[in-house]
């Protein structure tokens, strides 16, 4: 449990100040002096960066700092209000979110199956931040949301059972149900394959998956060990598990129709589904030609032996003597063909989904063989047998080591009821319906220390690039001890005495003097040798940008970002050998990858982008945007060689220095205002003299440079020739795959369509975003 925020606070200590009250007194201990005040302008970087994930504008640096001199308070709670206010503030917050979650939109693993729909979770995520849910709310929508809108619906309608089923099947819900349906795309978000894998195992596969991403995201807490034996460590008994496992135990996975919220953004939705039926066309007439010449062979094949004709389904049951071979009439080149172009129809059918009213979500039911249950689709194996769930301990894990029955429960060392009906038993309701939401309740209960220290750590982690507790998912006896064991545990009881709130969490955060400090420390040789780690914060961590921030903030200051909310995923430019390299899924090749064609649809915020599991973005990647396969408590921030070519000479990093500087030219005429604004934009600040004089006489270099070099024009393929083995016979083939988004594609602008002014002025844009001072939050 939490202690009241009160009991913590020595009666002479504010609130206000309560943060700095904690960390000075470690800092006194240490005998650390805190660093001075941060310059107005590190501050609104600062600021900018960490709740939004873009810098400010310039004439937004210098109306704060004019503020800022008038009245340092005022200016700096109205910034962090406004920045709050903005809705840019839930696209960078929602990706801390998403990757503590290992949001992808696609399964992963040998298929990486596409998740057609899972991007309205993505916006659900968005819209909690930017509308400050309560967390105790954001906690239940997404584990029991389904349940949710279930009794809402039977409550609105007065309707029993029945009533119910039909709603889900007819996926006539308020926007207030759907959107409490589309949160349980959490229950959804882990990698998932069950090729080839036996119904029971399957369902273990994904039921320990929930109980280990729920341990994890929501109470710090690693049970995945739990699963084979006792926790070694921790006060968890195996039997915990099983009845987390067993809350889980009813809930099954399903695509369910949900009408499209007014909210979301539709945009995209034409051109893509168009682009999507162009390639489905593509596949479905080269499938049938070739199913029309086996069936010309059938024909021929059935005169030949004076027997009537049969169609494929009807001679399968025939004998092998009274049917031509399988793939009559096709040689092996055209079998492999046939067999590709029928996994492209499947896949290009199941992207055509992403523009229907559906969402990844679950459904509860006793037994597999319940068919529909508001589920148009389970894309699971259903067990044969109307077999109602029992749940054992598994031994050591193993499903054929069927040991106790255990009911649905919750951790029995944290002394919360799970249900107000049972005297603090610690067990769930054994009915179909209802165990995650009581689950969820029991999360959620304003005493859970679990549940509230570990936001609060997250919250303060993503500010200052550790948390109070250095590991965020692992809140057990093997995880990093808090540097400051009072201060989560104020924050965590201040949290829930003040409704749950995020936004509110992020303003005290903000408006401590910790926050506030210079990252120069006072004495650097003291700091060094008492905590060389700065895990006290006697001066402010400097960190480098992440790969979305990179990559977003290069965008804005090209004034190429486009800042729309929402929708379907778009397609950004990537390294074209990547997007076009062969890769298995579906014992074929998966397509090609294919921007979107447009600008406005590829420059828009990171967050928006395709996220495939089985192809990364090669650059996001090599900026430490974490595997989906894993939930990331904390990101790396690795420094390799292969970031300085991509930062210097990627493709991408060319595009958006040649945009940057066309901005330069069509604002300013001159090199001297174009090299001051370049520095505006990218670094917050005007050149010294020193500086302008260095650049102007770079730019005047390259120019010479440039006049000497005639860049070859970009072009783009059309088709691609594929080549694969024909499993049945080991021989090679070879087919084409078309590319019709390049037939209308609208390029960034390359060096062959620039001046040589133009091409120099890019190559100081380079320079700049190259800089460490323009990689780093001071």
């Amino acid at each position: 449990k939490i202690s009241p925020a009160s009991d913590l606070l020595p009666a002479e200590v504010s609130a206000n100040a309560a943060i700095d009250y904690f960390i000075h007194q470690k800092l006194a201990e240490a005998d650390l002096s805190p660093a001075a005040e941060a310059s107005p302008r590190q501050l609104i970087i600062r600021a900018s960066y960490d709740l939004t994930g873009l810098p400010p504008a310039p004439s937004e640096i210098d109306d704060f700092i004019a503020a800022y001199s008038r009245d340092t308070e005022q200016a700096w709670e109205a910034l962090i209000d406004r920045l709050l206010a903005s809705p840019r503030y839930g696209e960078h917050w929602g990706r801390h979110w998403l990757d503590v979650t290992r949001y992808a939109d696609t399964g992963g693993m040998s298929n990486d199956f596409e998740r057609s729909n899972m991007w309205r979770y993505r916006d659900y995520v968005i819209r909690a931040f930017n509308n400050d849910k309560p967390y105790h709310e954001f906690i239940i929508e997404q584990l029991a949301g389904d349940e949710l809108a279930d009794r809402s619906v039977a409550k609105r309608t007065g309707g029993d059972r029945k009533t119910v089923h039909q709603a889900q099947l007819a996926g006539k819900y308020t926007d207030q149900e759907a959107e409490w349906i589309i949160a349980t795309g959490f229950l959804r978000l882990g990698p998932w394959d069950n090729a080839m894998v036996e119904p029971d195992a399957a369902r273990q596969m994904y039921l320990d998956d929930l109980v280990n991403i729920t341990g994890q995201t929501f109470l710090a807490q690693t049970l995945r060990c739990c699963k084979c034996h006792d926790h070694k460590f921790d006060p968890i008994p195996t039997r915990d598990y099983y009845r987390i496992y067993a809350a889980f135990s009813t809930t099954h996975m399903a695509e369910r129709p949900v009408p499209l919220l007014s909210c979301e953004n539709r945009n995209g939705f034409d051109s893509g589904k168009a682009h999507v039926e162009r390639m489905l066309q593509f596949a479905v007439q080269e499938k049938n030609r070739l199913i029309q010449k086996r069936e010309d062979a059938a024909r021929a094949w059935f005169r030949k032996h004076d027997l009537p004709y049969k169609n494929e389904a009807e001679r399968r049951d025939l004998p092998d003597d009274k049917k031509p071979p399988r793939h009559v009439g096709l040689d092996h080149v055209e079998q492999g063909q046939l067999k590709v172009r029928e996994q492209d129809e499947w896949i290009w059918n199941r992207r055509l989904e992403r523009y229907q009213p559906m969402a990844q979500s679950v459904f509860n039911a006793e037994h597999y063989t319940m068919p529909w249950n508001g589920a148009r689709k389970l894309r699971i194996k259903r067990k044969p047998a109307k077999q109602k769930v029992v749940n054992h301990i598994l031994t050591g894990g193993a499903l054929e080591a069927r040991g106790d029955v255990v009911q649905p429960g919750v951790l029995s060392a944290v002394s919360i009821p799970a249900d107000s009906s049972t005297a603090n038993s610690g067990l769930l309701t054994a009915a179909t319906e209802g165990r995650r939401t009581e689950l969820a309740r029991w999360i959620a209960h304003p005493e859970n220390g679990l549940t509230t220290r570990a936001i609060v750590n997250r919250i303060w982690q993503c500010h200052f690039g550790t948390g109070l507790a250095a590991n965020a998912n692992n809140f057990g006896a093997k995880g990093a001890k808090p540097t400051h064991s009072k201060l989560p545990d104020w924050l965590a009881g201040d949290f829930v005495t003040h409704g749950w709130r995020i936004k509110r969490l992020h303003r005290q955060i903000m408006l401590s003097e910790v926050y506030r400090r210079s990252s120069i420390p006072a004495d650097s040789q003291q700091l060094t040798q008492a905590d060389p780690n700065n895990r006290l914060l006697s001066c402010f961590p400097r960190r480098r940008l992440s790969a979305e921030e990179l990559r977003d903030g290069i965008l804005k200051i090209t004034g190429e970002l486009v800042q729309s909310a929402g929708g379907v995923p778009v397609m950004p430019e990537i390294n074209m050998e990547v997007a076009l390299q062969p890769r298995m899924i579906q014992f074929s090749l998966a397509p090609a990858y294919q921007p979107s064609p447009t600008p406005a649809e590829r420059n828009r915020r990171t967050i928006y982008s395709y996220h495939v599991r089985g192809q990364a973005d090669p650059f996001t990647e090599l900026f430490n945007q974490p595997n989906p396969n894993e939930s990331c408590e904390l990101r790396e921030s690795a420094a390799v060689t292969p970031q300085v070519f991509t930062l210097l000479n990627s493709d991408q990093m060319i595009d958006r220095s040649i945009a940057f500087a066309l901005r330069l030219q069509q604002e300013h005429a001159t090199l001297p205002e174009q090299v001051n604004r370049a520095f505006r934009l990218a670094l917050g600040r005007s050149a010294s003299e020193q500086e302008r004089s260095r650049l102007q006489q770079y730019v005047t270099d390259m120019r010479e440079y440039h006049a000497d070099v005639v860049p070859e024009p970009n072009r783009y393929p059309q088709t691609i020739t594929r080549s694969l083995v024909e499993e049945f016979s080991g021989q090679p083939f070879e087919y084409q795959e078309i590319l019709p988004v390049f037939t209308h594609y609208q390029s960034d602008k390359k060096p062959a369509d620039v001046s040589t002014e133009t091409r120099a002025l890019a190559d100081l844009c380079l320079l700049l975003f190259n800089s460490n001072e323009f990689m780093y939050v001071e």
